[in-house]
């Protein structure tokens, strides 16, 4: 069960995992020895899972971004299990969300322009086994981005 403190750690975690736990312990009102110990149980409880850097699309030049939606041919156990596999394997996919509706996937589909997202699509997407159909929405404006959850 987190308390008060917990939830105000993960937000400030959340927010700038690489402030130190001298900086967390100031702000929470705690001892450093009690916020180390506080991050600890929560990477134990894996209610914290990992740290990672989050980079700029647009100066690395990799700010096009395209949702996909992908229709299955039939949704057989295997043809599932072989679409997750594949699509594991493109750096390009940020995220893959098994859906309900009239699609069956959703991607968030990271590349430089229009002549990179065409090319993912003839040389790795489209040849796919048991895709019937795609469709692709193309962002216009990045209306809010968040990686930060309310605990």
């Amino acid at each position: 069960m987190l308390d008060s403190k917990d939830r105000k750690l993960l937000l400030l975690l959340q927010d700038d995992s690489k402030k130190t736990t001298k900086q967390l312990a100031a702000e929470l009102h705690l001892s450093v020895t009690a916020v180390f110990e506080r991050i600890k149980k929560l990477e134990k409880q894996r209610i914290i899972e990992k740290y990672v850097a989050l980079v700029s699309k647009e100066l690395l030049n990799k700010n096009f971004i395209v949702l996909c939606h992908v229709k299955l041919i039939q949704h057989k156990k295997e043809y599932i299990a072989q679409f997750e596999n594949e699509i594991m394997q493109f750096s390009e996919v940020l995220e893959c969300f098994h859906v309900s509706g009239d699609y069956d996937y959703i991607l968030k589909i990271c590349v430089r322009d229009i002549a990179e997202y065409r090319e993912f699509m003839v040389s790795k997407l489209t040849n796919l086994q048991h895709i019937a159909s795609t469709q692709s929405s193309f962002m216009i404006k990045e209306v809010k981005n968040s990686t930060s959850i309310e605990p």
